[in-house]
């Protein structure tokens, strides 16, 4: 997906004017925000895993649940996204998402037993679907001038977010695993107040979504091949956000800075080197050639030493970054399924190796060792390289017609999407 002339040119969002990416309205700042805190939510309990396992005494695979009830939910919700805010409107549908937040995340940290606490996860995580994949388009439609400054201030946003999720989670898991919960239950309160006090509500689409739209998208053979890459691509990046904590075995504050700068490489990578590499290169020789590094990381991640596991989980976060964003782009603009019923399928299918991959990494572990689950999750990673090598043809189509942003105006970003 190469860049077409002069597109560079056009719709800056450096741009110190009145449509710049500083000079914004309030409304879009306010939903920005509470982004940041939404993105937060995803790696805030990677620090503080073993402290729930202590103090809930719970195996790392009763633990791993949290992830997994989290984006099992996420999955099927995503069915659901477009159906309510093509009904309600977008503001509503992110006021709803975000009091969700607030009330099962607020219970998270009152939670008795592991069994509480994968539940309240699950609400969460349907709060959290709501949201996500509904800011983007209110960003964009708020936005003051062309959509290019829109989506990068929600990149920032999501970058940050997924960077200080674990910081937060280490500050304050250091002193109660509970903590971190109340502390995300409070943040997206205050972006609620910001919302309902600074956004007012945006059109709703000239067509309602069905239920049944995204599942029918899937049939575009070029749509069905960037979910059936991403779900395997999925599997190996949440073995590594989900069982790779339990690995390094450190405390609260050492696991989140390994998190923390794992985030910003993610960031950088996603909103800075990934749209100049598809650029140069195309998309799919990214995609491919990020895929295969991020296997053989995983490999020198599982069997190398505690200092070779730490190294390798931070330089991960510069292929996440990578894949994220061509994934993004390539379910987006290989169909000529409307954005949001593409998205909506895509995410539907490869957000359930998101829920497998915490459930089956510490089981494999119990069933062999601590290396193999590296192994198994790098194995995903290359067959999500041979997908997109074998369906090039298919992932290609419209390649010229596509443009190297991160995001698109259907409400979806990297991590959203």
């Amino acid at each position: 997906m190469r860049a077409e002339p002069g597109e560079a040119g056009r719709d800056d969002p450096f741009d110190e004017g009145a449509g710049g990416l500083l000079h914004q309205p309030k409304a879009v700042w306010a939903t920005a925000g509470a982004s940041v805190v939404a993105f937060m939510g995803i790696g805030l309990v990677d620090p503080i895993l073993p402290s729930i396992a202590q103090g809930l005494d719970a195996t790392a695979s009763q633990v791993s649940l949290l992830f997994t009830s989290y984006f099992l939910i996420t999955a099927v919700a995503m069915l659901l996204t477009g159906w309510v805010s093509s009904r309600i409107g977008g503001r509503k549908t992110l006021l709803m998402g975000l009091a969700l937040v607030v009330v099962f995340a607020g219970l998270s940290g009152t939670s008795s037993s592991v069994a509480e606490l994968v539940g309240f996860r699950a609400g969460w995580g349907l709060g959290n679907a709501l949201f996500v994949s509904t800011a983007l388009a209110v960003i964009v439609g708020a936005a003051a001038g062309g959509s290019s400054a829109a989506i990068l201030l929600y990149e920032s946003a999501l970058g940050l977010g997924m960077a200080c999720g674990p910081l937060l989670g280490a500050l304050l898991g250091d002193a109660s695993w509970r903590y971190p919960f109340f502390g995300t239950a409070a943040l997206m309160a205050i972006g609620f107040v910001c919302i309902t006090a600074f956004l007012k509500e945006q059109p709703r689409p000239a067509r309602k979504t069905s239920l049944l739209d995204p599942i029918r998208a899937l049939g575009h053979g070029g749509l069905a091949s960037a979910a059936a890459a991403a779900f395997f691509y999925n599997y190996a990046f949440f073995t590594v956000l989900a069982f790779t904590p339990f690995v390094l075995n450190m405390s609260p504050y050492r696991s989140g800075a390994v998190f923390f700068a794992w985030g910003l490489l993610l960031a950088v990578f996603s909103v800075l080197v990934a749209p100049r590499l598809q650029a140069r290169l195309g998309s799919l020789r990214v995609l491919g050639g990020s895929l295969v590094l991020l296997a053989a990381d995983l490999v020198v991640l599982g069997y190398g030493n505690h200092t070779a596991a730490v190294v390798g989980t931070i330089v991960s976060g510069a292929f996440i970054g990578l894949n994220n964003t061509v994934f993004t782009e390539l379910a987006l603009g290989v169909s000529d399924a409307p954005r949001p019923v593409a998205s909506a399928g895509y995410n539907f299918v490869r957000w359930f190796a998101a829920a497998a991959a915490p459930f089956l990494a510490p089981k494999i572990e119990e069933w062999s060792d601590v290396h193999v689950p590296f192994l198994v999750a790098a194995g995903a990673a290359v067959v999500g390289a041979v997908v997109v090598g074998v369906r090039r043809g298919a992932l290609s189509h419209r390649a010229e017609e596509l443009r190297p942003a991160h995001a698109t105006e259907d409400g979806v970003g990297v991590f959203a999407n």
